[in-house]
């Protein structure tokens, strides 16, 4: 059977550290910006355990800065690792994604 959550997280982490590289921010932002792209039912529960192991692998930072509406928001910033590792992830999303357009253009059952 197929596991949608595995193919999710993976997808997911790359498309993080892509919003992240353009611009310091912050998880409910990250949410926001990943549902304006079509990812309408990410959740929070879904978004913070990655950034946390994203933080842990060491691709980004996270400082806490003060908010305009509240507590001090948790910012995530890219490190020179979390560049690499985009530029790594664009370079493999290209290719799987190029040879699984192949295949399943493919004519019959």
């Amino acid at each position: 059977m197929f596991d949608k959550s595995q193919l999710m997280r993976g997808t997911l982490e790359g498309c993080i550290l892509k919003i992240i590289s353009l611009q310091e921010t912050y998880g409910y932002e990250i949410i926001l910006k990943l549902s304006t792209y079509g990812f309408e039912d990410i959740s929070e529960g879904t978004i913070y355990p990655l950034l946390v192991r994203l933080e842990k692998k060491g691709l980004i930072l996270a400082e806490f800065k003060p908010s305009p509406l509240g507590p001090n928001r948790k910012y995530y910033a890219p490190t020179s690792l979390g560049h690499e590792a985009l530029a790594t992830f664009k370079t493999y999303w290209d290719d799987i994604s190029d040879k699984v357009s192949i295949i399943l253009s493919l004519e019959g059952n």
